[in-house]
């Protein structure tokens, strides 16, 4: 009875273990019953032969899934005519995949974890990896014994940035280190304005790299125009920030002949997280910081797994190798792979949710996660999923996405870690590292099987015939196999195909992109996008609100009380003056109040940036509109305007 499981906490759920066999709900069923594997893939090949190929989707999560699931997974979607597949990187990174895609032709990292170390000046904007890639701070730590000074362009001052114990070194493990040598306060969504601001400082002072930009770039005289006409005012008043506290930063970075840019979540999460991103890319490359040791651009990947999710085509309007679903690119796929390849953009998940929600969906697909506690405004996302005829949910753990009443069906499938892949299995880090991890031996769960084994068995199920050339004529018969097709679709994962022991690995593009001095855009030059700061005018009396992670992995809570800031999960963080002005104290109840929802939470005064909340996510989705995108990419924007009240106040 799936109703003494909905009021469990995720973790409650996670410690009930893994899930062992596939089993069924059919409408008005209290619970799941078990199935055989045959008689699932049948049900759901049975649907899939009978309905109009755009009208479902599939979506992979980032827990730990492979390139070979992402390739196997995104193949059979196309297969069977659609393209509406995607991956979690829709809502972390895709900003960075746009801009640096349309500025250089890559839409990774363009160095590695190694040139942190030596590099004059080590930036991190809107990114707190003491958090969210503790590991990276062995490389902080090392960068600060060679003489890099770090700075952090943020609204909090995150106290585990400016001191932390790593526990790899032994002296830092015992007395800590002091890692952020300065820090730069901005408004939540203020990260244009300043960056222009300090752009704009540059030019000025003319201490911008012209040989690099003469000879390697394009646009950049557009740009110094359009950062000319923005007023010292305007930047001041949208970043938060003085014209004198910008030109600090801009004093850093003139000083800097190399230097690496950071940027993550704080960055792209914005219905303008592109601009965001590019902001941060004109900057770097009107310093020459492309191409050279000690120099680079850095999107830092939260988990493993999501970088190759989109470069092996897991993505809707993207197919593998990063080839433009269209026409053309439905052309050369199809005659790489041997079937007809639909040619017409794909769905992301944030428009397949409102298509649920509309009754256009008969069919959705989920391997891992929890709409219900990752996507803005829950209740409409629970609407949308019980509007969906047939439901898959394939994962390792139970999820409450999954006990949402079916309209008709809703499968779960048991699905296997990457360690228990049979072949092994590889993922790409953020540094363009491929990664291989061998099959572990030992005992299994149950009849779990890899996602990419269930692809290709219902491709076959759903169409034999057609499916002959899927699988064992195409190369997707082992997780050997399906490397060496990755290595003929993917030409710059080439290595990947000779992966095959613990330890392998290949960087692609080698340690830097763009070492020649040429990009991957068709001219070979680096191209300059101007961007205009938005215009972020906080109503008096109110605050911009954005989400922040804790002791996390995704949406899966790890602790109630996070380790690095003393916060617990219904905390507000907020500056001391901010809540002296609401006559509010540490630990008072207060409500949050935006356009769509309420949330009570409790004051923690911290080092804010005054007029900007921040809450933990997903605690905080009830208060984000579901309807803001980006418009270049369709990340949510998890930010929102709220008004706060003393105490617990009902709606």
């Amino acid at each position: 009875d799936v109703s003494e499981l909905e009021g469990l906490s995720g973790e409650e759920l996670r410690k009930l273990g893994r899930i062992p066999y596939p089993m069924v709900r059919r409408r008005g069923d209290a619970g799941f019953s078990r199935i055989s594997w045959d008689g699932a893939l049948d049900l759901v090949a049975g649907r899939l032969r009978d309905i109009d190929p755009k009208r479902w989707a599939i979506y992979l999560t980032s827990r730990g899934i492979t390139n070979e699931v992402y390739y196997a997974t995104q193949k059979v979607a196309r297969f069977l005519g659609t393209n509406n597949v995607d991956n979690s990187a829709r809502i972390c990174h895709a900003p960075s995949t746009t801009a640096l895609k349309r500025s250089i032709g890559y839409a990774a990292s363009t160095c590695s974890y190694s040139d942190w170390i030596g590099t004059d000046l080590l930036v991190f904007i809107g990114s707190h990896v003491a958090n969210n890639q503790p590991v990276a701070t062995k490389y902080m730590y090392r960068a600060k014994e060679e003489g890099t000074r770090i700075a952090m362009v943020n609204s909090f001052r995150e106290p585990a940035m400016e001191q932390y114990w790593i526990p790899s070194i032994v002296d830092s493990a015992l007395f800590g280190s002091k890692l952020t040598d300065d820090f730069f306060q901005v408004h939540q969504g203020g990260d244009v304005a300043f960056l222009n601001g300090v752009l704009k400082h540059l030019i000025e002072r003319e201490a911008v790299d012209r040989d690099f930009i003469d000879q390697q770039t394009v646009g950049f005289d557009a740009l110094t125009a359009d950062v000319a006409a923005q007023s010292w005012g305007d930047l001041e008043r949208f970043s938060g920030v003085s014209q004198d506290e910008m030109g600090r930063f801009a004093d850093l970075v003139a000083e800097a002949r190399n230097a690496v840019f950071v940027w993550s979540m704080g960055i792209t999460q914005h219905r303008f997280g592109v601009d965001n991103v590019q902001a941060i890319v004109n900057l770097g490359l009107a310093r020459g910081y492309l191409g050279r040791e000690k120099c680079g651009l850095m999107p830092i990947r939260g988990h493993s797994g999501v970088q190759g999710g989109a470069e092996v085509g897991a993505v809707p309007w993207s197919f593998p190798g990063g080839r433009a679903v269209g026409e053309e690119g439905a052309r050369e796929m199809s005659d790489l792979w041997g079937f007809e390849v639909p040619s017409s953009r794909g769905l992301s998940p944030v428009r397949v949710v409102p298509a649920a929600h509309r009754s256009e969906m008969d069919l959705r697909w989920d391997s891992g996660g929890d709409f219900l506690g990752t996507v803005p405004d829950p209740a409409y996302c629970r609407e949308a999923l019980e509007r969906v005829p047939f439901r898959v949910h394939q994962d390792i753990v139970l999820a409450h996405q999954m006990f949402v009443e079916p309209d008709d069906t809703v499968l779960l499938l048991p699905a296997t870690t990457r360690y228990e892949q049979p072949g092994g299995g590889t993922e790409t880090a953020t540094e363009r590292r491929i990664y291989f991890s061998p099959e572990i031996p030992g005992p299994r769960i149950g009849e779990a099987r890899s996602e990419w084994e269930v692809f290709v068995d219902l491709a076959h199920r759903v169409d034999p015939e057609r499916a002959r050339g899927v699988g064992e004529g195409v190369g997707m018969e082992s997780a050997k196999a399906i490397r060496d097709d990755i290595a003929r679709a993917v030409p710059f994962y080439a290595g990947i195909q000779n992966l095959e022991a613990a330890g392998d690995a290949v960087q692609w593009g080698g340690p830097r992109l763009c070492a020649d001095g040429r990009t991957a855009l068709p001219d070979g030059k680096a191209h300059f996008h101007p961007v205009a700061p938005p215009e972020l005018d906080i109503p008096e009396g109110q605050f911009h609100l954005s989400t922040r992670r804790g002791k996390q992995f995704n949406s899966m809570v790890q602790a109630e009380r996070d380790p690095l800031t003393g916060g617990e999960r219904d905390h507000v963080f907020m500056a001391p003056a901010d809540a002296e002005r609401l006559g509010l104290s540490e630990g008072d109840p207060l409500t949050l109040v935006s356009e769509v929802g309420t949330y009570h939470g409790t004051c923690r005064p911290s080092d804010m940036k005054e007029r900007n909340l921040q809450v933990f996510w997903p605690e905080a989705n009830p208060l984000i509109r579901r309807d803001v995108v980006e418009p270049q990419c369709g990340i949510p924007d998890f930010t929102a305007i709220v008004r706060v009240e003393p105490g617990h106040v009902s709606p």
